[in-house]
């Protein structure tokens, strides 16, 4: 069956149509990932958004339910070159296009990708619509395009109560020693699946109790913390900041999330009073743009935004460079941060921009990227060790 990606600049792509039958209008964007393509549509900071491809061939490992970052898929459509319906995996449940028509995700194929990549860098991220239908009036869609709007994704994607993932005990309870990680049906049933975990030394957060604040979190972010002993209680993203205080937690985490900023009003309200305690804190993506609004910064929409597995952030303390998973379209304004308030610890090497922010006199550190990253590069993973020895010393 035909397919149409109609842009609301006017261009036109035809493909064919892949995943669920319906139409969607959604923001076009694209990631640069050659691998990980099940972790990026179940990344719910994709929520109101349609992703492009930029690796040619999607889906020939097929999709392993064990690597999902969340229990669904988030992006309103997908957009590939060439999509595999077969595949060869020994950890494969099913092809991506049972997936994407189980979901469904709707979504084109067998179109110019790097084209379509390439508008979007000239001219920026805008709307478009995936269709088949084949006799769209042009003039009555695009009106509806440029009017989208992502509107306030966060409600959409963020958990409906409160649950707690209990830490590993030991490296033999978290697999680093056995090599294979249990299934905890409990966890599943609120969206944290057991994963096989990178070697842990020792678990140095053993007994810490940590609130994770769900903006739209992946479940990397409560099993990092998970598989170095902590004990992470997930919050919904509207919960009272004083809830989350009474519950006395070692520290607080603010989750990845989608949408703008700016769109979240009342919780960057309760940020500010999680930002008055003197409980440790580190925030990641959204939750980094969120605490940078709460204390006075601001924040703004780039022209095409990062999203893939390979973008170089430079440490400014240490001067070196980690190689990072990214999906933002926004960012924080480092000429309107206030350096009585914080100041900036990461930075983007290819454009400078901001990537992370120390908290002046506060135990409080966040970061743009993602140092959970699956699948993607493990580089900034001590963020959490130092996270936890930020609650240590603390305590």
């Amino acid at each position: 069956m035909k397919a149409f990606l109609i842009l609301e600049d006017g261009t036109v792509f035809e493909g064919t149509h892949i995943g669920a039958d319906k139409e969607v209008i959604s923001e076009i964007v694209f990631n640069t990932s050659m691998a990980g393509y099940l972790e990026v549509l179940t990344d719910p900071s994709y929520a109101g958004q349609a992703v492009c491809m930029t690796y040619p061939l999607i889906g020939n490992y097929g999709v392993c339910k064990d690597d999902m970052e969340s229990r669904k898929p988030w992006p309103d459509g997908f957009i590939v070159r060439e999509l595999s319906r077969n595949y060869s995996n020994f950890r494969a449940d099913y092809s991506i296009q049972q997936f994407l028509e189980e979901n469904g995700v709707p979504g084109i194929a067998g179109i110019d990708t790097r084209a379509l990549t390439k508008i979007l860098r000239e001219k920026g991220t805008m709307n478009g619509m995936i269709t088949t239908n084949e006799n769209y009036v042009l003039d009555e869609i695009l009106p509806k395009l440029k009017a989208y709007t992502t509107g306030k994704v966060v409600e959409k994607v963020t958990c409906d109560k409160k649950y707690t993932v209990k830490g590993s005990e030991s490296l033999e309870d978290n697999g680093a020693i056995s090599g294979s990680a249990k299934f905890d049906a409990d966890a599943f049933k609120n969206g944290v699946r057991e994963k096989k975990p990178s070697l842990v030394k020792e678990l140095n957060g053993k007994g810490k109790k940590v609130a994770l604040l769900d903006l739209g979190t992946k479940d990397n972010i409560a099993y990092s913390l998970k598989i170095r002993g902590c004990d992470v209680t997930v919050y919904p993203a509207h919960t009272p900041a004083d809830e989350i205080i009474a519950d006395a937690p070692d520290g607080i985490m603010l989750s990845n999330g989608p949408g703008d900023p700016k769109e979240c009003t009342s919780i960057i309200e309760e940020i500010k009073k999680l930002y008055a305690t003197d409980i440790p804190i580190f925030a990641i993506c959204l939750g980094h743009q969120l605490m940078a609004l709460a204390t006075g910064a601001d924040t703004y929409k780039m022209k095409y935004g990062h999203r893939g597995g390979n973008h170089p952030v430079k440490d400014l303390a240490t001067g070196r460079v980690y190689i990072s998973s990214q999906n933002h379209g926004y960012v924080v304004d480092m000429d309107k941060l206030d350096p009585k308030v914080a100041t900036p610890a990461f930075i983007n090497v290819n454009d400078g921009t901001n990537e992370g922010l120390a908290y002046t006199g506060k135990n409080i550190f966040t970061v743009q990227f993602h140092p959970e990253a699956c699948c993607g590069p493990q580089d900034s993973g001590y963020l959490f060790d130092r996270f936890i020895k930020m609650m240590e010393v603390t305590k």
